[in-house]
């Protein structure tokens, strides 16, 4: 009898001290995600008024993933007052002093499009940094068994366009700035490399080599090519020119690679490897040296990293029973869990990501807010909608 009071008290101490654990833990993540060092500032609070139907939702959808919050005036530090009779125009007041910080009219375009831009002008003028409201992003969507195409839209899903009509199977588009698309296609009968100019509609193979071109990745400054390919064997780490000139191999696994980033400064490659069992993350630099592992505690199975244009974090998807997105700093680390979902992918401004969730024949595409958690579906286009990548 002793005993079991004696384990009792020792169970219900360790249980308490596990939850002391667990709550020191999630406050540190909060700091972490919002004021700590690499975090974010919490939302700045605005209230906004005189705006009514589309342009009204389609502002406050624009602000959430822009590092504001919509609250009521009393609340509010800002107040964002307008209206869109015939054409959207805004001023923006500091509450308390009540001086003026933006005063703008938008004319030409759509409703829509001139409510964009005042989203960036606010973000700018409030946050310090540029908005994105006025970017695009680039996706797959599933047309038929079998089948998909490259897509474009606006970042929240609408204006969507085809850049594909190939009715094959396509995977892994990435920009090459903002108006060239790389990706994979089984256009010529095997998967190979594609370069499009979408003002032209002109393509081009640019790795058609024996075995899988897969996962293309163009680094930041446009000037290098990080890519998967299988032409030795197993799939290992490419790097070459954006043409496919001066191809160099940087891995030798046998155990195969897959799904290549950069780091904003395009000096260094962050891939998925299993070459030491289970998926880990690794880093290298373009040139194939400096080679190590990225600590990811807490999140098994990395997979689909994005390295934050900031260069202070890796997004990526963790796959624990289901899949979870996660970020890590760029240093590695303990991962911190978001929310449940799968191909994340980094905003400009670093602060929002764009990833898809939902079973394979029905995938939609979600944003994400990080530090705050808030997620919100973009417009769908047809059924399964996945893999998407933002321009930067």
């Amino acid at each position: 009898m002793k005993f079991r009071i004696h384990s009792s008290r020792l169970f219900f101490a360790l249980l308490a001290l596990v939850s002391v654990s667990a709550a020191r833990a999630a406050e540190q993540e909060i700091d972490l995600l919002r004021t700590g060092e690499g975090g974010w500032p919490p939302p700045v609070p605005v209230s906004i008024s005189g705006f009514t139907g589309e342009v009204d939702s389609v502002l406050k959808n624009d602000l959430l993933f822009m590092g504001m919050k919509n609250v009521g005036p009393e609340e509010a530090k800002f107040l964002i007052a307008g209206s869109n009779s015939g054409r959207v125009e805004a001023r923006v007041l500091e509450r308390i002093s009540k001086n003026t910080v933006l005063a703008k009219a938008y004319t030409g375009g759509t409703q829509r499009s001139q409510t964009h831009a005042l989203a960036d002008d606010i973000a700018l003028a409030l946050t310090g940094r540029p908005g994105i409201a006025q970017t695009k992003i680039t996706f797959k969507v599933e047309s038929g068994p079998g089948r998909s195409e490259i897509y474009i839209a606006d970042y929240d899903g609408h204006n969507a366009q085809a850049v594909t009509h190939d009715q094959t199977l396509v995977a892994a588009p990435c920009w090459a700035g903002r108006s060239v698309l790389f990706y994979a296609s089984y256009k010529l009968g095997q998967p190979c490399i594609f370069s499009h100019q979408l003002t032209s509609g002109a393509r081009s193979a640019v790795a058609r080599f024996s075995g899988a071109n897969i996962s293309p990745a163009v680094s930041p400054d446009g000037k290098k090519l990080a890519m998967i390919l299988s032409k030795s064997g197993s799939p290992n780490l490419y790097v070459s020119d954006p043409s496919g000139g001066n191809l160099k191999q940087l891995t030798f696994s046998r155990e195969g690679e897959s799904s290549p980033c950069w780091s904003p400064d395009s000096q260094t490659i962050c891939f998925v490897s299993r070459e030491r069992g289970p998926a880990s993350m690794f880093t290298i630099s373009a040139h194939g040296a400096d080679k190590r592992r990225l600590i990811t505690n807490l999140a098994p199975s990395p997979t689909e990293p994005d390295w934050s244009p900031d260069g202070k974090w890796i997004v990526f998807t963790s796959q624990r029973h289901d899949f979870e997105i996660c970020i890590v700093s760029a240093q590695g680390g303990n991962a911190i869990d978001l929310v449940p979902g799968e191909d994340p992918t980094w905003a400009p401004n670093s602060r929002a990501v764009i990833f898809c969730k939902g079973p394979d024949h029905a995938k939609k595409l979600s944003l994400l807010d990080v530090p705050t958690k808030q997620v919100k579906d973009v417009a769908r286009i047809l059924e399964s909608n996945s893999q998407p990548s933002w321009a930067r």
